[in-house]
């Protein structure tokens, strides 16, 4: 049976004259680019460069919704009523849906972004309250969710089309959330260590836990983050194990779980 994956990888977080990540790297190895919205990273400008790359190295485009944080970088934990949650992510997903429109591109998927996706992944109540706000925009949206958390179960009882994602440079505690940034070995640095994580948890059809616990789970996407010093090593080591080990990359066509 062939085995496909899609790659992904958050960018368009530079901001004015400051530069975070090499995106034109990363579009070269990538299926799929999650933009951010102007909240927590990114702008006007950015945006639309970075939605102009992707369309031209046939990338899928996903709004990268986040707390309104640009000085946190949308890592800080902010309590937001749920209603005006939804708000913010219907203010971000139609800027975007906007910007790919003029670059004569689509938005396809949605993920969730930084202290917002840890504390949906969490909390299915407040991931539905961002998913919902999504689908009102744009019914036939892609839904990307952190595969076996409350985002997973958030969408299967909304019964939209998702894709579940699991990460490449990030370590996982055994209820498949993601270790706290704050705790040693959180985040991987080695592109071979990533890379060879990718191919066993491909392989298994599971997450595999800090702990060695396996979690099985529809993988349908990985992330690259796009803002760390090996990011490009990592998205490189990872495409080119997983070619080796016969999986297809390409963009994720989504399906309801």
């Amino acid at each position: 049976m062939t085995r496909t994956v899609d790659l992904n990888a958050d960018m368009g977080e530079s901001f004015g004259a400051w530069t975070m990540g090499d995106d034109p790297a990363l579009l070269e190895v990538v299926t799929s680019a999650n933009i951010a919205c102007g909240m927590h990273a990114g702008d006007w400008d950015v945006m639309a460069t970075t939605m102009r790359a992707a369309k031209a190295n046939n990338v899928g485009i996903g709004a990268h919704p986040g707390f309104p944080d640009l000085q946190g970088f949308g890592r800080r934990r902010m309590h937001v009523p749920l209603d005006s949650l939804g708000n913010l992510v219907r203010y971000q997903l139609g800027a975007a849906r906007g910007m790919a429109q003029a670059q004569g591109a689509q938005v396809r998927h949605l993920k969730l972004h930084g202290a917002l996706a840890n504390m949906a992944s969490e909390d299915k109540a407040m991931a539905r309250a961002c998913y919902e706000a999504a689908l009102s925009v744009d019914p036939e949206i892609i839904i990307m969710v952190l595969a076996g958390t409350a985002q997973q179960a958030a969408a299967t009882e909304l019964g939209c089309k998702a894709a579940c994602e699991i990460f490449a440079d990030r370590a996982y505690n055994d209820d498949a959330t993601l270790v706290d940034r704050s705790q040693p070995g959180a985040v991987i640095h080695n592109a071979e260590v990533a890379a060879k994580r990718m191919v066993d948890m491909v392989s298994a059809g599971a997450i595999i836990t800090e702990s060695g616990k396996h979690i099985p789970t529809r993988i349908d996407t990985i992330c690259l983050h796009g803002d760390t010093a090996e990011a490009v090593q990592i998205a490189q080591a990872t495409r080119r194990a997983l070619e080796a080990d016969g999986v297809t990359l390409r963009a994720f066509e989504g399906a309801p779980l």
